[in-house]
C-alpha cells in the first residue's frame, strides 16, 4: 500500500472519531387550607423506637404500621411513593411507552436507594429508612396532589426531640415537575440537634432501560448547571467515580440526562454546602449507575427547604414552562432547563430542518416519508453545488481512454503516471477529486441532520414500515442470533447492509475508476475502505439517520447516472476536438519546419 493511501486511511478514522466526538459533546400554586379529601395513614405514637441506619445518636420515636407502598396518578406521573423513608421508589411516564408499557423513569435495581433518599450529613453512611407516617391530600380546584410524611426522632437519651416532614407536590396538569419540601423543627421551638446538615439523592439511573451503553447514539451523563453561566457541563469523574461541583459556584440544577429523558434536581433557596454525583459501572445489574445529591445546611432554628425534580422527556415546549413563573403551577422562572437538550454550534439550522421536517409530516403523518422528503428536498437545494462534483466526474469518465493509455506507457513507473495525470488534468482544466469538494461544502448541513436524525425526540417509537422498520430513534433489528458477532453483537439490522451497499455504489459512480498513479489506492479506500468503516460505525445509529444517509446515496447515484449520460458523450465529444485541434497545430508547425 502506498503512503498517500496510508495517508488517506489515518486522515480519514480521524475526521470520522473527532467528528462523532465533537457531535456528543456538541450537537407553585399553595395548596388550598381546605382539602377536598384526606386520607391519613394509621399512625400509633408509642414509646417504640428505632433507630437510624449507621451508628448516629438519633433514633425514629413511635411505630408506623402502615409500611405498604402506594401510588398517585396524573396525567403525566404513576409515582409510587414508599413510606420507609418517606421517598420514591418509582416514576413511571403516562404518555411515553417502551415495549408497550409506561417508561420508567427511575431506572433502579431492587437495592438501589429510592429518589429523594434522606441522610443525615454530608455522605451517605446514616440513610433516614425508617417508616413514616403520611397523609395524601388534593388541592380544593384538583390541579395539585399532595404527600406528607412525618416521623419524629429524638436523640437516644430521650432529649432533643423534633419532627421531620418530607412533603410532596405533584401537579395534576401536564407538567413533569415534582415539588419535595423538607422541614425539620421543635415543637417548643427550641434547638435541633442537627449539627452535621443532610444530603439528598435522586438516582440511580434515568430510563428507559438499557443493556449497554457502549456507542454513540445512546448514552447517560451528569450534567450541572450553574447560576451564572450560561449553558451546562459535563460533570468529569474521578477514577473513583465522584464528581463534587465547584464549591465557588452556586449550583442552579444537577441532572442525570439520557438521549430522550432527564431527571433533573433543583435546589431552591437551600443553603448547599456540597454538591454533586456519583457514577459506578458493573457487569450485572444496570450497567452503569449516576447519582446526583445535594447537601444541605441544618441549624439550630430548623430545617425548611424546597426542592424540585424534573422528570420527563427532553422536549423543549415541556422544559421551558419553567422559564416563565405563568406558564407552570410552581410559578419558577428562568430554569434554563432547556440546556438539557442536546445541540451544537449548528443547533439554529438544525432547527430550521426540525420545522420542514415536521411540516412534511403534517402532509403525510409517517416520519420516515418526511425523511426522505427532507432529503429530497435538501438534494434539490444543494444541486447548484453538487452539480460541479458531478461534471467532474462525468468528464473524468470521458477521459477513461486517456488515463488507460497513460497507464500502459508507464506500467511500473507511479511517479511517472502521478506526471502524466496532473498534466492531463491541469490541461483539461479538471480535478480528481472535484466530487469531494462539494461534500465538505454540504458538512454543516449532515452535521445538522445528523443531530435532528439522531435525537429528536419525535422519532421515539414512530413506525416507519411494520415488520421492519417499527420505531426510527433505534436499529431495526431482523434476526436475533443465539451467539454475539465481535464489533456487531447478536442483533442483525437490515438498513446499515443497505446503507454500506448504497453507499459503495455511490462512491463507485461519483470517483474515477481509472485513476492512474498513487491516487488509484486512494480512491479504491474511498470506495471500498470507508464504507466499510463506517458499517461498524453506523451499525448500531437509529433508523431514520440510515434512513436519510441511504436515501442521500440512492438519489445521488441517480443523478450521476443521469449526468454521466448526459454529458459523458459531450465531453469526449470535446476532448475529441481538442485533440483534433492540438494535432493540426503540430502538423502545421512540422510542415513549416519542412519549408
Amino acid at each position: 500500500m502506498d503512503r498517500n493511501t496510508i495517508i488517506a486511511i489515518v486522515l480519514s478514522v480521524v475526521v470520522i472519531v473527532v467528528g462523532m466526538t465533537l457531535q456528543t459533546l456538541f450537537m407553585e400554586p399553595q395548596m388550598a387550607a381546605a382539602a377536598a379529601e384526606a386520607e391519613v395513614s394509621e399512625s400509633i405514637d408509642t414509646d417504640g423506637v428505632q433507630p437510624l441506619t449507621g451508628s448516629i445518636d438519633l433514633r425514629a420515636v413511635g411505630d408506623v404500621t402502615d409500611t405498604s407502598e402506594f401510588s398517585v396518578q396524573t396525567d403525566n406521573f404513576d409515582i409510587t411513593f414508599n413510606p420507609n423513608g418517606g421517598t420514591i421508589s418509582s416514576i413511571k411516564t403516562a404518555k411515553h411507552l417502551e415495549n408497550g408499557n409506561p417508561v420508567e423513569l427511575l431506572y433502579r435495581d431492587a437495592d438501589d436507594p429510592d429518589a429523594f433518599t434522606l441522610y443525615y450529613g454530608a455522605d451517605n453512611s446514616f440513610e433516614v429508612d425508617v417508616p413514616f407516617s403520611y397523609t395524601t391530600r388534593t388541592s380544593v380546584d384538583g390541579s395539585l396532589r399532595q404527600v406528607i410524611f412525618s416521623r419524629d426522632f429524638e436523640k437516644e437519651d430521650g432529649s432533643g426531640r423534633f419532627t421531620l416532614e418530607k412533603t410532596y407536590t405533584i401537579p395534576s396538569s401536564d407538567e413533569y415537575m415534582i415539588r419535595m419540601d423538607i422541614k425539620a423543627y421543635t415543637a417548643d421551638g427550641s434547638a435541633l440537634p442537627l449539627d452535621r446538615g443532610y444530603t439528598v439523592s435522586v438516582g440511580p439511573q434515568v430510563g428507559p432501560s438499557f443493556d449497554s451503553l457502549g456507542n454513540n447514539y445512546d448514552y447517560r451523563r451528569v450534567e450541572v448547571m450553574y447560576e451564572d453561566h450560561g449553558s451546562k457541563s459535563n460533570a468529569r469523574f474521578s477514577r473513583n467515580g465522584v464528581f463534587t461541583a465547584d464549591e465557588d459556584e452556586i449550583v442552579h440544577w444537577l441532572a442525570v440526562s439520557g438521549k430522550y429523558f432527564s431527571l433533573i434536581l433543583i435546589p431552591d433557596g437551600v443553603d448547599i454546602i456540597s454538591a454533586g454525583a456519583t457514577q459506578s459501572t458493573s457487569d450485572t445489574g444496570i450497567t452503569q449507575k449516576d447519582t446526583v445529591y445535594i447537601t444541605g445546611s441544618s441549624d439550630a432554628a430548623g430545617i425548611d427547604d424546597t426542592y424540585y425534580l424534573y422528570a420527563g422527556p427532553k422536549v423543549a415546549e415541556n422544559l421551558r414552562l419553567y422559564d416563565t413563573a405563568d406558564s407552570n403551577v410552581f410559578d419558577l422562572s428562568d430554569m434554563k432547563l432547556d440546556e438539557v437538550i442536546d445541540g451544537n454550534w449548528l443547533s439554529w439550522l438544525e432547527a430550521i430542518l426540525k420545522w420542514i421536517l415536521q411540516l412534511f409530516y403534517k402532509l403525510i403523518p409517517n416520519y420516515g416519508v418526511a425523511i426522505i422528503l427532507l432529503t429530497i428536498l435538501i438534494k434539490l437545494l444543494l444541486q447548484p453545488i453538487a452539480k460541479k462534483g458531478m461534471d467532474s466526474t462525468a468528464k473524468m469518465s470521458a477521459l477513461a481512454p486517456k488515463i488507460e493509455e497513460i497507464k500502459q506507457k508507464f506500467p511500473d513507473n507511479p511517479e511517472a503516471q502521478n506526471a502524466a495525470m496532473a498534466k492531463l488534468y491541469k490541461e483539461e482544466k479538471i480535478s480528481p477529486m472535484g466530487s469531494c469538494i462539494p461534500m465538505f461544502v454540504q458538512f454543516p448541513i449532515f452535521i445538522a441532520l445528523y443531530g435532528l436524525l439522531n435525537t429528536n425526540f419525535d422519532l421515539r417509537g414512530s413506525m416507519f414500515i411494520p415488520g421492519w422498520i417499527p420505531d426510527l430513534s433505534i436499529p431495526d433489528t431482523i434476526y436475533t442470533l443465539p451467539f454475539a458477532i465481535p464489533f456487531i453483537g447478536a442483533q442483525i439490522h437490515l438498513l446499515p447492509i443497505l446503507y454500506v451497499i448504497s453507499m459503495i455504489f455511490s462512491m463507485k459512480i461519483t470517483q474515477s475508476t481509472n485513476t492512474a498513479g498513487s491516487q488509484a489506492g486512494m480512491i479504491k479506500f474511498m470506495t471500498y475502505g470507508m464504507p466499510i468503516i463506517f458499517f461498524f460505525i453506523m451499525y448500531n445509529a437509529p433508523s431514520g439517520l440510515l434512513l436519510y444517509w441511504s436515501t442521500v446515496n440512492v438519489i445521488s447515484i441517480g443523478q450521476q447516472v443521469l449526468v454521466n449520460r448526459k454529458k459523458k458523450d459531450v465531453y469526449a465529444k470535446e476532448i475529441a476536438e481538442k485533440d483534433a485541434e492540438k494535432e493540426a497545430r503540430k502538423e502545421a508547425k512540422r510542415k513549416g519546419r519542412r519549408r
